[in-house]
């Protein structure tokens, strides 16, 4: 069978969303129906359920997914080179906000780099709330993130860093206004957290969807805003900003290079997880 088309198949099984699989993936909604018509036709079994509530997976399906994923990982692995260490090659898919990649990329990957200088970076930004989710998607084989408390039991976690959140407000504003809160993600969680806390009834003035579109609207005056002090002192707009201590302080948020338990054989991902930067 085709790669491509069983990695088709594995994105519509993880969104069972035959629209979105199509846009995500930039393959046409007959074309993507057209595959997956082709592999239960070559597996001799229907893989997948259209049905009033959706999309979902048969039992046939879910043997097929955990055959897909071997297949492509085994296919990952000759590509590598496995067993052949010092001559690694391939692409590794990194998933990394931008205050991420400037300011914790170049020290995690330099070893990597060293050491396999033939492997092809594939960094990948974005909103911070969504990259564990590219992660569980499939759509990046690592991402560097914020931990939640629970990490899911199929993920694996390496501490990169640790940063305090902090209050910000513009150099006229005062703490006492309302306040600039990420739309979504683990910030916003312990922004709330604190908010009960001190027992702060916030007026909210902007939820932006990333943590330097919210700097931008603090530095604007629109309110003091809750980021991860590493964004802070890595932002452009630093100098427009002043940090106000919070009392009792946030907890701090700490950032982890994370990755499927089940990848962590694929000669890349074992590559970059056992160097130290």
């Amino acid at each position: 069978m085709e790669h491509r088309e069983l990695e088709l198949f594995l994105h519509l099984a993880r969104t069972l969303n035959y629209g979105r699989t199509s846009l995500e993936c930039h393959v046409s909604a007959a074309t993507l129906t057209r595959t997956i018509q082709r592999l239960e036709t070559r597996a001799g079994a229907r893989l997948l359920d259209r049905g009033p509530r959706g999309v979902v997976l048969t039992a046939d399906g879910r043997r097929f997914t955990a055959y897909a994923e071997q297949a492509l990982a085994l296919w990952d692995d000759y590509r590598a080179g496995a067993g052949e260490a010092a001559d690694l090659t391939g692409d590794l898919r990194i998933f990394a906000t931008v205050t991420a990649c400037q300011a914790l990329l170049p020290d995690l990957l330099a070893p990597l780099r060293a050491a396999h200088p033939q492997i092809r970076l594939d960094v990948r930004t974005g909103d911070a709330a969504a990259a564990l989710a590219r992660r569980d998607e499939g759509e990046v084989d690592v991402a560097v993130a914020g931990i939640p408390r629970r990490l899911p039991q199929s993920m694996v976690m390496r501490t990169v860093a640790v940063t305090d959140l902090v209050l910000v407000t513009s150099r006229d504003g005062t703490p006492d206004g309302p306040f600039v809160v990420p739309a979504r993600g683990l910030v916003r969680d312990a922004a709330y957290r604190w908010f009960r806390k001190t027992g702060v009834k916030p007026v909210i003035a902007a939820e932006p969807d990333g943590h330097e579109a919210l700097l931008a609207l603090v530095a604007l005056g629109c309110g003091t805003g809750v980021v991860p002090r590493l964004v802070f002192e890595s932002s452009a707009v630093r100098d427009r900003l002043v940090e106000r201590p919070p009392d009792p302080p946030l907890e701090p948020l700490t950032i982890g290079l994370c990755a499927r338990r089940a990848d962590l054989h694929r000669p890349l991902i074992s590559a970059l997880w056992d160097l130290r930067p």
